[in-house]
């Protein structure tokens, strides 16, 4: 059995949320397991140790704890990237496209230089909106964006198609 795998016995799928028809893919069984919680980190940060990744830019909330510990794996520091008026200090602000409606990221004017090496960690690649408008952050600040990492991809959503052109890595596929 792969990493990948093995990992993926650590979600749960919870049937009908937060609507009837959807299933969400519940990842605390995963987080409550210290093996399980490092084989993920070791497995999102595997690809860009070496690689030259300065910043690790990661969207609140699950983001967060996946972000934080991949920049420690691969030497990196890290970068939040929050809701409206999260943020202390000027920022950047970016919206993007919901199923009903739009939503608003931002970043520190000031959180990278120009020409740093950017990865984007989050837990989930579902449509990809988060993931474009974090993308878009990094660039305005003329950063690199070297890579997108997630835990667990969402195929069937497609978000990966509104990835394109970027180097988009998935731990564990649906």
């Amino acid at each position: 059995m792969s990493s990948a795998d093995w990992l993926k016995e650590h979600v749960r799928d919870i049937p009908d949320h937060p609507r009837p028809g959807v299933t969400f893919r519940d990842i605390t069984p995963l987080l409550a397991r210290p093996e399980t919680l490092r084989a993920a980190i070791e497995l999102l940060a595997a690809p860009y140790d070496g690689a030259g990744i300065t910043k690790v830019v990661a969207v609140e909330a699950r983001g967060f704890m996946f972000g934080a510990a991949v920049a420690t794996a691969i030497g990196a520091g890290f970068v939040p990237v929050r809701k409206p008026g999260k943020l202390p200090g000027a920022t950047h602000a970016e919206e993007y496209a919901l199923e009903y409606g739009t939503d608003r990221l931002e970043i520190h004017r000031d959180a990278l230089e120009p020409g740093e090496r950017v990865l984007v960690v989050d837990d989930v690649l579902a449509t990809g909106g988060t993931a474009a408008a974090t993308a878009r952050l990094v660039e305005r600040l003329d950063g690199k964006v070297a890579g997108l990492a997630f835990l667990i991809e969402l195929a069937f959503l497609e978000g990966r198609d509104r990835l394109a052109g970027y180097d988009v890595h998935a731990v564990v596929g649906y």
